[in-house]
């Protein structure tokens, strides 16, 4: 949507380190993105930095009113924009940090998907780590985490180091293809099992 793509950028520019993006992400990379959420049941699924909502959008459509969907998003005017448009999505204005106990305040044990649209790459290894622990503490035993790069960062230090991250907290990572129709090329990462 062309209100999307300004409002997104426009929060880009006010805030580059946290938003990561110049537009949304295409409903191509949020299937792949969303592809862990499970088809039956009622999973808890945490959506971390969903923006403007392409991730939020494909994730309802998966879960078909079953489950929890709580989405963090830190971004005020994004975080407004997503909670009215997904009356359903429980929205949160908070740090992805606050994780553990945004779950504790809602009575939810855990989380059995965590996705997320977070800028990992642009990070500092501290912020990485940091939220890295909160994720990985409130995945279930045989939870997924989902998340994706673009191709243009693989060769950046804090990319390789994120990598080396998801190596070291996750018992299986596997890397998807390249989401050509997205702007920019990404690829998704999907990582299962935290370690304790």
């Amino acid at each position: 949507m062309p209100n999307d793509t300004a409002l997104f950028l426009g929060q880009f520019l006010r805030s580059p380190a946290t938003i990561g993006a110049l537009a949304p992400s295409s409903r191509r990379l949020a299937e792949s993105v969303a592809a862990p959420v499970p088809e039956r049941g009622e999973p808890v699924v945490v959506e971390l930095g969903p923006g403007t909502g392409p991730f939020t959008a494909e994730i309802q459509r998966r879960l078909d009113g079953r489950g929890h969907h709580l989405a963090v998003e830190l971004n005020a005017p994004l975080a407004g924009l997503l909670a009215q448009r997904f009356p359903k999505v429980d929205v949160v204005r908070a740090d992805a940090a606050r994780l553990p106990s945004l779950l504790r305040e809602r009575g939810l044990p855990h989380a059995d998907v965590v996705v997320s649209g977070l800028p990992w790459a642009a990070f500092p290894q501290d912020l990485q780590e940091h939220l890295m622990s909160a994720l990985t503490s409130v995945l279930a035993p045989g939870g997924a985490f989902t998340t994706f790069s673009y191709i243009h960062a693989i060769p950046l230090t804090a990319a390789r180091r994120f990598r080396s991250l998801l190596a070291d907290r996750f018992e299986e990572v596997v890397p998807g293809r390249t989401v050509w129709r997205n702007a920019p090329p990404a690829f998704v990462f999907n990582a299962r099992r935290p370690r304790p």
